[in-house]
């Protein structure tokens, strides 16, 4: 098929898909508050006459066309990281405007251009006769910035769907990402003795008992960056202590640390790390829990834990990524992608779910400032994913 014929079987949704992707934008739902965006998207899923739109247990937004045996899962997030600083931004950041053909505003690049994308290409996928034997799930997730990954778990628990395939529409500036880093976030405690601030000498101050142990998170991150190529990092991302009052010796220290793997690094060697971080210390170590309570009441526990994962290029997957590349840009994929964060792709691929990723918008420029996404680019995100429908089989 040419990409003429692509363009002309589009035409129809294009000034829907950007003036959707506007209104996305203009409707705030940071993690946790995603309810007015939730409600918009079962609204626009019904308009372009989705077989099925409900919200789950969690107040994920679930849309499906078709009832194939083949079941293709498309996924994003509607969760974005808050505005702090909106005077400083050149177009405002809940606009949504146009500038240079750039929509511009938090959530354009992470990631309300790809989910627009993705909501508009299923229905373009029907329109145009390439659903037969496929049933294609459009999820919208919820609270992905805190437990990426816990959003999919439930829904598949709870709703018995289990995909055939999986693509992860987070920004890759339209690049096949065949993978991404793992992720272990940690909470590491030391334990002191309470005393009066006027008597220190009488207690054992906890903040000095983990000052060695930041020290050694220093040392891990150093000789991790050392490594040539791709390597792991680790931060001290929060710090905190208990003490009685301001005029005692602090009882407790604690600091959460962020450690992400490299692709060939594991989590049982972050838990080695952990154990040396601790060692002769009266500290101890854990796996550090989030607890979130989701816009429409549903309770995520989520464990970050997660290891490092890459599909094969030679995938049955990865071949039809390429092949709906080449098919809508009339040339070769020019190569692959490797993300450096985590997504929602833990789950499925913890179950041993084929899964790749796809998506508009350059994800450097992802949670900053002057966050803006080509409108170009959503719209051949949105070719791509109603192609890679067509182009999928089992095999």
């Amino acid at each position: 098929m040419s990409r003429a014929a692509v363009d002309r079987m589009f035409e129809g949704y294009r000034d829907d898909l950007i003036a959707f992707v506007s209104e996305a934008i203009k409707t705030r739902s940071y993690s946790d508050e995603e309810g007015d965006f939730a409600h918009l998207i079962v609204e626009q899923m019904k308009k372009l006459d989705y077989d099925e739109v409900f919200i789950d247990s969690v107040g994920n937004v679930v849309g499906r066309i078709g009832d194939g045996p083949m079941r293709i899962q498309f996924d994003s997030h509607m969760d974005t990281v808050q505005v702090n600083d909106a005077p400083l931004w050149d177009v405002p950041p809940f606009s949504g405007e146009i500038v240079d053909g750039q929509i511009w505003g938090r959530g354009s690049v992470d990631m309300k251009s790809a989910l627009g994308a993705s909501v508009f290409a299923a229905a373009l996928a029907k329109k145009s006769g390439w659903i037969e034997g496929k049933t294609i799930y459009v999820t919208c997730t919820v609270c992905e910035e805190y437990c990426d990954g816990e959003n999919l778990r439930m829904l598949y628990s709870n709703y018995d769907i289990k995909p055939d395939y999986v693509i992860i529409c987070e920004p890759s500036d339209n690049i096949i990402t065949v993978g991404h880093k793992g992720k272990a976030q940690v909470r590491i405690k030391t334990y002191g003795v309470s005393a009066h601030g006027s008597a220190p000498e009488k207690g054992v101050n906890a903040v000095y008992e983990m000052a060695e142990i930041i020290n050694r998170v220093e040392v891990l991150n150093t000789k991790l960056c050392d490594v040539q190529g791709a390597h792991g990092t680790v931060v001290l991302s929060d710090i905190s202590c208990i003490s009685a009052s301001l005029n005692a010796v602090p009882e407790e220290c604690s600091i959460y640390l962020d450690r992400r793997l490299a692709y060939g690094e594991t989590l049982d060697q972050v838990k080695w790390e952990m154990d040396d971080l601790v060692a002769g210390k009266n500290a101890s170590w854990e796996v550090g829990t989030l607890c979130h309570t989701s816009w429409n009441g549903g309770n995520l526990v989520y464990e970050p834990m997660h290891n490092p994962w890459k599909i094969d290029e030679g995938h049955v997957l990865t071949r039809a990524c390429n092949a709906a590349y080449e098919e809508l840009f009339a040339m070769p994929s020019q190569g692959y992608d490797f993300w450096d964060f985590g997504t929602n792709a833990v789950t499925p691929v913890s179950m041993g779910i084929p899964t790749i990723g796809f998506g508009p918008g350059e994800y450097k420029l992802a949670h900053m400032r002057n966050e803006h996404c080509a409108v170009n680019k959503i719209e051949d995100a949105c070719k791509f994913y109603a192609l890679l429908v067509r182009t999928l089989s089992f095999g």
